[in-house]
């Protein structure tokens, strides 16, 4: 018993020692943080870092001058794993048009958060209360307060000649999301020019989010793919398929809302915020299709895009337009085909997609060899040339070229096509991983 007595007291004595040596005696202790430890995001695959060949390969002539081959590294992120489908980017389309009908049309105190007992609001701003309009669904009339909504919502459908059959639908012009990005890389060339604020690398902008359904017959003349337009979106069958007729600028204000949700989970259980979500850069996009494998032309490693049983290997236009022998006559299934060798899915084929970088035809010659890509916010003003991203993977509509790990190609950002989705990554913090997925 004296034994453990005497150890109690050798115990609490070095506690008591060792807080006073590290904190209270002038010593550098660093500040108190949580540890960290790095999780998979839901849906995402890590990327471990590396170092490759990007660039088409020496056999292609046609663009060797302006697409020539560099040995770049890349540090290591997360990618989802597939392309966002339609029920993930629906998930935004509806969290706009709720916010915009709960502060816009409805004036209800029950669906923001409520102050304490005896706080005030002195700064006039009101949160949402999300988990209250998962329990009170603001649209439905089975729900008491979607009868008590109706009459105040009317002012979010179309009216009058735009109605059809005096059915109520959403005027999805109404729906836009509204951002702030600071834009690092200008204030970093500008970081020493006195007469700038901080207010000058504030990028603003303002995005219709529903995405352009009318893509379906606007990008192809005389094809009757008038059914592709009434359901693609909107009907059930098709939520796990791809996101088209997406804008780059729609893209990117997804990524921003993607990271403010995020956030407002992390901050409910006072955790460390994850490194925002963005669209990958070219670069990061070729490095992950070629999913650690040197030299090859496709995802799947292979100079064929056939297996060895003659199977198609992704979702593009076969021959002379046998759209239908790889399986879909349009897009298919996020989680079609094999994925490659980093478990991402259809990296080539089903739908092209947007990346982060802008569209330079030297871009290769100025870029870093670390992390590189060529990026710009242009704004409406800016000339069309400067408004050029660069799409990768090619599509369904596309020939074989096109899937190559290597061909880049562009489009402009306001675009709309039936044909370029996008996918999200978000960087790597720490050196632990733990995967929860």
């Amino acid at each position: 018993m004296r034994q453990i007595y005497s150890l109690v007291v050798v115990v609490v004595f070095a506690v008591i020692f060792s807080g006073c040596r590290n904190g209270g005696e002038g010593e550098l202790t660093g500040v108190p943080q949580r540890n960290f430890r790095a999780e998979v995001p839901y849906g995402m695959v890590y990327i471990p870092g590396g170092s490759y060949l990007m660039g088409q390969t020496d056999q292609d002539v046609t663009f060797s001058q302006i697409s020539q081959t560099k040995q770049v590294t890349i540090p290591p992120f997360f990618m989802d794993q597939t392309e966002i489908t339609n029920s993930q980017y629906k998930q935004f389309v509806f969290w706009v048009r709720d916010s915009i009908a709960i502060t816009n049309y409805l004036n209800d105190q029950k669906y923001y958060f409520q102050p304490r007992k005896g706080a005030t609001n002195t700064g006039g701003k009101k949160y949402i209360n999300w988990a209250y309009v998962s329990k009170n669904p603001i649209w439905s009339a089975k729900s008491k307060a979607g009868a008590a909504n109706a009459s105040k919502l009317d002012g979010m459908y179309y009216q009058g000649d735009d109605r059809v059959f005096d059915k109520n639908e959403i005027d999805v012009h109404l729906l836009k999301y509204q951002y702030s990005i600071m834009e690092l890389r200008d204030a970093a060339n500008h970081r020493s020019d006195k007469t700038k604020k901080r207010s000058d690398f504030i990028f603003r902008d303002t995005v219709e989010v529903y995405p352009d359904t009318l893509v379906w017959l606007s990008d192809f003349s005389y094809a009757a793919n008038e059914p592709m337009v009434e359901g693609y979106f909107s009907h059930p069958a098709f939520k796990n398929y791809p996101v088209v007729g997406v804008t780059w600028r729609q893209a990117t204000a997804f990524t921003v809302w993607r990271t403010r949700l995020n956030d407002a989970a992390k901050d409910k259980r006072h955790l460390p915020h994850r490194l925002k979500y963005d669209l990958p850069t070219e670069a990061e996009f070729e490095y992950a299709a070629r999913g650690g494998r040197i030299g090859t032309d496709y995802p799947w490693g292979g100079p064929y895009i056939k297996n060895a049983k003659g199977c198609l290997l992704a979702n593009f236009k076969p021959g002379r337009g046998n759209y239908t022998d790889d399986g879909g006559a349009y897009t298919v299934n996020v989680k079609s085909y094999f994925p490659n060798d980093f478990g991402l899915y259809n990296m080539a084929g089903n739908v092209a997609e947007w990346t982060s970088s802008a569209f330079n035809e030297s871009a290769s010659t100025f870029v870093h060899d670390l992390a590189p890509t060529f990026e710009y916010n242009a704004k409406a003003s800016d000339p069309e040339v400067m408004k050029r991203k660069v799409v990768r993977g090619g599509s369904w509509k596309d020939v074989g070229y096109f899937l190559q790990n290597s061909t880049r190609t562009y489009e402009f950002q306001d675009t709309a096509k039936s044909y370029i989705g996008f996918r999200c990554v978000t960087h790597f913090l720490g050196r632990d991983i733990k995967d929860k997925r």
